[in-house]
């Protein structure tokens, strides 16, 4: 029995398809068309998640897993494999925990809003303030987790879920360009990530263009 991910190239269901292809795991990718711009698409994610989000992952059970966070720390257990997440009790777990969390708690949901603004501002002339606003605190953040990251990862020495988060999100606004200004130490583990050997493939599914 395999997983069955419901994803968009380049979306944050790359995050769950970078770990699946990682541990080795079996899994079906059903692709899903832009949430922001097609009804049908969100009906029909809908029926298997609520909140017509990416990712969506069903698992082998049958049963449904979302939060990429929880899907990170799921696919840990049922591995039993610490590569992408410290095992309890490691030096690297407290601090893994985190950031992961900061992450998908701080930063993350700046996409939510910032992305499509007319999901939460009805007026129009005040979206794209709205929008610039929200960008600005995300760059905020990630000048924050710039000063802790380690090199030649964020751990430090132990490549972990983290590093790939980063490769991924600094592929969003505001891009490589401003992360390799900005906050360079980011920069530079995404660009070591980039080149993992088992994680190329999904790059370049993901990001063809980049």
């Amino acid at each position: 029995m395999s997983y069955k991910l419901y994803g968009r190239p380049g979306w944050g269901s790359a995050i769950v398809e970078a770990q699946l292809v990682w541990y080795g795991l079996p899994y079906t990718y059903e692709a899903v068309d832009d949430l922001f711009k097609s009804p049908d698409a969100r009906l029909k994610l809908e029926k298997v998640n609520p909140l017509a989000q990416v990712p969506t992952l069903v698992m082998p059970d049958g049963s449904v897993m979302s939060e990429s966070a929880a899907i990170t720390l799921l696919l840990a257990d049922t591995t039993g494999k610490d590569g992408l997440v410290p095992a309890a009790g490691t030096p690297e777990r407290a601090k893994f925990l985190r950031w992961l969390i900061f992450i998908v708690a701080n930063i993350y949901p700046t996409f939510t809003y910032a992305d499509d603004p007319s999901r939460f501002v009805s007026i129009n002339a005040a979206r794209d303030p709205f929008r610039a606003a929200t960008d600005a605190y995300a760059q905020k953040l990630w000048r924050q987790i710039e000063g802790e990251a380690g090199s030649p990862w964020f751990l430090g020495e132990r490549f972990s879920a983290l590093d790939i988060y980063l490769d991924i999100m600094t592929r969003w606004r505001p891009k490589r360009g401003w992360f390799e200004q900005e906050t360079p130490r980011l920069f530079a583990v995404a660009r070591r990530a980039d080149q993992v050997p088992q994680l190329v493939p999904v790059w370049a599914r993901n990001f063809p263009t980049t």
